[in-house]
């Protein structure tokens, strides 16, 4: 596989999937089941498909959350069980998907997005791929938009438990690995912190860590060597990954990344990113 094709499909499908954290219709359905705390929904949310596991398992498996913010989700299923998260979820991207006006099927795009996606989730191997394996285990809605959106989701998964590998063997632990993200721009600290719940002493460790590597510089901005190290990283993840796409090959990666393509451009174009903080 050509890994600038694994890039491409990867920032893609991340793309298409990531919009179900930050749609209102996320609120609405998880207050429906008795939270109104984002931090705790989201937790509830992402980690449904691995069921009622104890809040340390969410902690292993979400890897840059300290443990004080997944905590704070124990208890989370004497409301309402996984299942019915899941099914909330699937609520969310749906409505979510149709309220911004994401059309695939018309044009015959979403049963070609489904060919190639189905096969790379029919071939994947999810031996250490946490989060991937539960979100493949989970049984596909009737809605063919929304059963797509959860092809993505494992592919999604399978990325990120794929680089938390590339991350510990790197020696960057999970607050390290955050103030890292953060300090490339692409993730908004404010958000970070915020989501993660580091405290100011952690970070700050996190941040001299780094600094110490010549990572960072004095001002907790990157360095040239911190910039090599993020791309090293990323390009050791896509190699991990290339397994993953070789089912549909270079030219259907860069196929699967067009056609779903349009799901992020609908909720750009729809503002759903604009007000998170730090942008």
């Amino acid at each position: 596989m050509d890994l600038d094709a694994v890039r491409a499909v990867g920032e893609a499908v991340g793309a298409a999937h990531r919009f179900v954290y930050f749609v209102p219709e996320g609120a609405e359905e998880a207050a429906g089941l008795g939270v109104t705390d984002p931090g705790r929904a989201y937790l509830a949310f992402r980690s449904a498909a691995m069921g009622a596991v104890p809040w340390q398992v969410v902690l292993a498996a979400f890897y840059n959350f300290s443990p004080r913010a997944v905590r704070a989700a124990a208890g989370v299923w004497d409301g309402a069980p996984p299942e019915r998260w899941q099914a909330a979820r699937f609520l969310v991207a749906g409505r979510a998907m149709r309220r911004v006006g994401v059309r695939l099927a018309e044009d015959g795009h979403l049963a070609e997005a489904r060919s190639l996606i189905d096969r790379v989730v029919a071939g994947a191997d999810c031996a250490g791929k946490v989060l991937a394996a539960a979100n493949a285990s989970v049984a596909l809605p009737s809605d063919p938009l929304v059963a797509l959106w959860q092809q993505l989701t494992v592919a999604r998964e399978w990325r990120g438990d794929a680089h938390l590998v590339v991350l510990a063997d790197h020696g960057l632990g999970p607050c390290d690995c955050l103030v890292l993200h953060t300090a490339t721009g692409r993730l908004p600290a404010a958000l970070a912190r915020t989501t993660r719940q580091w405290d100011d002493g952690e970070w700050e460790a996190a941040t001299a860590r780094l600094a110490a590597r010549g990572w960072l510089d004095s001002g907790a901005a990157l360095t040239a060597a911190g910039r090599a190290a993020r791309e090293r990283i990323e390009r050791e993840t896509d190699a991990h990954c290339a397994a993953l796409w070789a089912p549909i090959g270079n030219a259907g990666a860069r196929r699967l990344a067009s056609l779903v393509a349009p799901i992020a451009d609908a909720f750009a174009a729809a503002g759903t990113f604009r007000a998170l903080p730090g942008r």
